[in-house]
């Protein structure tokens, strides 16, 4: 019999867990390369650093090309890469295959969803409107607009709180070390998705649930309803 799933908050992480993001976020890095009269990088060499922020991709991306950037230098590329990123941050990038079916039939069971992103608020509200996802989500909660982001559970807790859930019945999904600690922080279940942009296995996070695809999610959560 199929379970509804009213009072329930499922909190997502965005980056590597909603939306494939890559591709835009590599196009901004080699623009910043570019202008700096240094050759493009491949995806797998800045794979990993996606969910550290900007920075940690950058420096990953000049370290490449054997420099390690001065902290002025960093600020400067930083605000290159920002400013060609907010104006393309959609423009290959999609949402995780059979994502949107989910999030329309979590929302007919009762579910109430939200999203908890390390990505700064404006740009997160940009991508989500300009993907057509906006509309899903009860709340969106970017990096900036709380005291401590993830892995702080504060954040999480925060987002849950503004999304009108409790705590007690929420479940967060992430692709990141920083989204399980987050979670275990906020003493919340925390559901893994292995295609985002950890290079840590699921051994290693050890999550309640690994999910391998939305089609899954439904009768993954219903195991949670008493």
């Amino acid at each position: 019999m199929s379970k509804t799933l009213n009072g329930w908050t499922i909190v997502f992480d965005l980056d590597g867990t909603l939306v494939n993001t890559a591709p835009d976020l590599l196009d901004a890095l080699n623009h910043v390369l570019a202008h700096a009269d240094l050759s493009p990088v491949t995806l797998d060499t800045i794979e990993t650093m996606i969910g550290r922020g900007a920075r940690a991709m950058i420096v990953q991306g000049l370290q490449t090309h054997g420099i390690i950037p001065s902290d002025a230098d960093l600020d400067a590329f930083f605000d290159q890469f920002i400013a060609y990123y907010a104006d393309h941050l959609a423009d290959n990038s999609h949402p995780f295959d059979e994502a949107v079916p989910a999030l329309e039939a979590l929302a007919a069971k009762g579910a109430i969803l939200a999203v908890c992103t390390n990505k700064t608020q404006a740009l997160t509200d940009r991508l989500l409107q300009a993907l057509g996802l906006s509309h899903h989500f009860a709340t969106i909660v970017g990096a900036d607009s709380v005291p401590r982001r993830k892995p702080d559970g504060d954040h999480i807790l925060r987002t849950v709180r503004a999304a009108g859930g409790e705590p007690a019945r929420t479940v967060m999904i992430g692709d990141s070390r920083t989204d399980e600690r987050a979670a275990r922080n906020a003493g919340l279940p925390f559901i893994f998705v292995p295609f985002g942009y950890e290079e840590e296995s699921p051994d290693q996070l050890k999550p309640d649930v690994v999910l391998t695809h939305y089609s899954e999610l439904v009768s993954v959560l219903e195991d949670w309803v008493s």
